[in-house]
Order: structure tokens, then C-alpha cells, then sequence
């Protein structure tokens, strides 16, 4: 596969399982299963490989078909987490190759997104690198399915948190979103796109998860609740939502309808 200075492999965890959406990755848009976008998606970045990690032979075959390349691992995983790093332990990758984690239900995902977040956990002395972008609107903010986080002077994350946060102590609700321009301030909206490198996924897979990830439900407090240092970048391309419902759905079809 195409070759790059950057060395990263793009993992793809995708589950046959979804409450809102059942088997969803595998929903068609324009044309396409939902999975085939990602992946498309994910080819057009730096990445050596792009590999699915899926549960279910159905997706397999799907991925298969199109020519892509998948994985299947077992049923009892309970995080993507922990899917990427069986496939890095299937394919023998060695401890220090960074990999991107592409949430599979984001058919928009931008390629400079997944390039950013490998060069940034390069750049930064970090174990793993994400990205962020600024929230602007009061609704979206107090949303508790849009994950907020805040960072120290020097752009780590310090908390991450469905309430809204950083909660700035004023009578005026419109107040909250309009904070003082700097990304340390800013209200921050997580996207959920790690890099990371293989020796720290052996070691994120033999931790219980922590007290805080259980009330959150948002498994990067884990990392956190271990001292692992998590870079946050400012995306510098917009993500666009990924796929939960079937409103998402019909938004995402419009807009790739619209590309072709």
C-alpha cells in the first residue's frame, strides 16, 4: 500500500451491534455501505495500511469485497480499544508503530484529520494524540452525547466530560460558549480519533476500567486515570459528524450526494 514518512497504520474497529443503528457500518450511502466510506476515507490519508476490525463475519466479507483489507476479532471485547489492539497483535506490529484509531461510523472523517493526529503524537511528547474542535453553539455544549474537554497551558487534556465544561460562572447562558480565544479556554467538543502506539495499547488492555470511565462512560478517562498524557489538537479541517441515527443517516447521504 502507498508508502509514507509519517508510518502510521489506520485501524478501523467497526461492530455487527448497535442500539440505535443495528449493523449500521454496513448501511448503504450513495451507493456504498457505510464501512466502504470510512475506508475510502482512510486510504486517501498517509497511512501505510488501513485495516477493519470487525466482530462479525458479515462485515468481513463486505470489507473483502470491496477489496479492503479486515480482521476479524473476537466477540467479547468491550471497547474499540481493545479491538485495535488485537489486530496489532495479529499482525505482529512491533511496539513502537503508531497507529490512528477511525471510528467506523464516520463516512466524512477528513484525511488531513488522520494525518494531523499521527503527526501530532510524533510532534508532541505525548502517548496519545487527539483532536478537538471549538464549540460555538449553547446547545451543542450542554449536550451530554457531544464529549467536552479541557487542557493545561500546554495543550494536554486535563478532563474529559459529558457535563459542559469549562463551566464559566455567570448568570448569562449564551456566556458559556463565548469564551476568551485561546484553545486553552475555549469550550472544547472531543472527536473521537486517537494515535497511539502499540506499547501503549498492551498496556491500556490489561487496566480495569477506572471509576471515572464507568460514571462518564467514556473510556480515554482510563488513560487518563493511569497518568498517560493525551495531546488535544485543534482539528484543522472540520469533522463532520459521524452516523448514530437515522437523521445523521439521511444527512450524510445528502451530502455525498451532492460530491458525486
Amino acid at each position: 500500500m502507498g508508502g509514507s514518512d509519517l508510518n502510521f497504520v489506520v485501524v478501523i474497529p467497526a461492530r455487527y451491534g448497535s442500539t440505535r443503528l443495528p449493523a449500521k457500518v454496513l448501511l448503504d450511502i450513495a451507493g456504498k455501505p457505510m464501512i466502504q466510506r470510512v475506508y475510502e476515507q482512510a486510504k486517501k490519508s498517509k497511512a501505510r495500511d488501513v485495516i477493519v476490525a470487525t466482530d462479525d463475519s458479515r462485515i468481513g466479507s463486505v470489507v473483502k469485497g470491496f477489496g479492503g483489507v479486515a480482521c476479524l476479532t473476537a466477540t467479547t471485547h468491550k471497547s474499540g480499544t481493545d479491538r485495535v489492539q488485537e489486530v496489532a497483535r495479529t499482525f505482529g506490529l512491533s511496539a513502537d508503530q503508531i497507529i490512528v484509531n477511525v471510528q467506523g461510523d464516520e463516512p466524512l472523517i477528513p484525511p488531513e484529520a488522520i494525518n494531523q493526529v499521527a503527526r501530532d503524537l510524533i510532534a508532541k511528547d505525548a502517548q496519545i494524540a487527539t483532536l478537538a474542535e471549538v464549540i460555538t453553539e449553547l446547545a451543542e455544549f450542554q449536550n451530554p452525547n457531544v464529549v467536552k474537554v479541557v487542557l493545561d497551558e500546554d495543550g494536554y487534556a486535563l478532563y474529559f466530560s459529558r457535563a459542559p465544561i469549562p463551566w464559566m460562572r455567570t448568570d448569562d447562558l449564551e456566556e458559556q460558549v463565548m469564551l476568551p480565544k485561546n484553545d486553552q479556554l475555549h469550550a472544547l467538543k472531543h472527536r473521537g480519533i486517537y494515535a497511539y502506539r502499540v506499547s501503549l495499547l498492551n498496556e491500556y488492555i490489561t487496566w480495569d476500567e477506572s471509576g471515572l470511565e464507568q460514571i462518564e462512560k467514556l473510556e480515554q478517562l482510563r488513560a487518563l486515570s493511569h497518568g498517560i498524557n493525551i495531546y488535544i489538537g485543534i482539528s484543522k479541517r472540520p469533522i463532520p459528524p459521524g452516523v448514530d441515527t437515522e437523521q445523521d443517516l439521511r444527512r450524510v447521504v445528502e451530502v455525498i450526494e451532492k460530491k458525486i
